[in-house]
């Protein structure tokens, strides 16, 4: 255990404890192509992304995103880490992904998008990480239970 000091004179003359090591550096990560992967979620979407340097085209699911994604709220989503990064039109994107409704769907890419430019270029995680791109939003439907109409909501009363 350490020693009992008595004053801060003592203190200035105690040996300093030993550091924490450094945060590890993170590395790039990229496959033989020059692409990094990741895979982003929300709700019951599950989205496979890859990220290369490019012109900026987006293709989710074999369809350029003005033409899957419809809304311009859901292109806008998936913007949403180039514009905080400051990396638009600097990185093509591939796409697919299955499961849940469009908005969750966008939501999942705009995920995938931000781990995979996290990947590819680690100084970037930081401000990712703060705008909240890298946590995964957990929320999902609620089962139905049994003897209710929904989740929660009860079936109508009737005295008689």
């Amino acid at each position: 255990m350490a020693t009992e000091l008595s004053s801060f004179a003592e203190l200035k003359k105690a040996p300093l404890a030993p550091t924490q090591a450094p945060a590890a550096i993170r590395e790039k990560e990229v496959d033989a192509q020059g692409r990094a992967y990741a895979t982003g979620r929300r709700k019951n979407a599950v989205a496979r992304v890859w990220v290369k340097p490019g012109t900026g085209k987006i293709t989710v699911n074999g369809r350029d995103q003005t033409v899957y994604f419809a809304r311009p709220t859901q292109q806008m989503v998936i913007q949403q880490p180039f514009d905080v990064s400051q990396r638009r039109d600097q990185f093509d994107v591939v796409a697919t992904v299955s499961g849940g409704g469009l908005s969750g769907q966008a939501g999942a890419v705009r995920h995938g998008i931000a781990q995979a430019l996290s990947k590819f270029e680690p100084a970037l995680r930081g401000a990712m990480k703060a705008s909240g791109f890298l946590t995964r939003d957990s929320r999902v439907v609620e089962r139905k239970k049994y003897g209710r109409a929904g989740a929660r909501r009860r079936f109508q009363f009737s005295k008689r």
